[in-house]
């Protein structure tokens, strides 16, 4: 009997996935309580090329985490952008994980207003997590660390940030809409049913 295959995703199509532990510092302004208080999460971490090209070329860098909430679990995730007033905004290609940093590319509705997450790769195995307005300055809340690769259950992980948001952190009506097609497609690919 022939045993039916999981489709390729449509962006990231080739990823590692680790375990990592994320400790959160909090910020001395008062963004969403997820980012401002302060605890250690054990975490699954994605890192993958969007596009999947060839190692030698370079391509726009991933990194999704998922992060347990009391609602169950959050998925963040973030691309290879730059950090400046306008570079945030941008997606950027690299050869490496850490070539560039790495954003949410677009914001999350806080009780504050607008806010963006960050990634910053320190080293190989660690990042540092941080947070800004649109066009407001980077403040650090958190550390994360790669640890050993997943077991294979894990592996098969699939990240929806539009279903799974930190507390404080929710979408934007006009973000989901423009998200939106791109995960209808990943939900059918990977045979997830989609959200009622």
């Amino acid at each position: 009997m022939a045993v039916a295959r999981r489709a390729a995703k449509p962006l990231h199509p080739r990823g590692d996935v680790v375990r990592g532990v994320l400790r959160r510092s909090g910020t001395p302004a008062t963004p969403p309580a997820w980012c401002d208080e302060a605890g250690e999460d054990d975490v699954l971490v994605r890192r993958s090329r969007s596009l999947g090209l060839p190692p030698y070329l370079p391509d726009i860098q991933g990194l999704a985490v998922r992060v347990p909430v009391p609602e169950g679990h959050a998925d963040l995730l973030f691309a290879g952008t730059g950090f400046g007033h306008l570079t945030r905004f941008l997606l950027t290609p690299s050869r490496t994980p850490g070539g560039r940093p790495m954003t949410t590319l677009l914001p999350y509705r806080s009780p504050h207003g607008p806010l963006l997450l960050g990634a910053k790769h320190l080293s190989a195995t660690r990042l540092v997590l941080l947070c800004a307005s649109p066009a407001g300055r980077w403040q650090r809340f958190g550390d994360l660390t790669l640890g050993d690769v997943a077991d294979a259950e894990d592996a098969e992980i699939t990240f929806d940030p539009l279903l799974h948001t930190a507390p404080g952190l929710e979408n934007y009506p006009w973000v989901e809409r423009l998200r939106e097609p791109a995960y209808v497609t990943a939900r059918r690919t990977s045979g997830r049913p989609a959200p009622r």
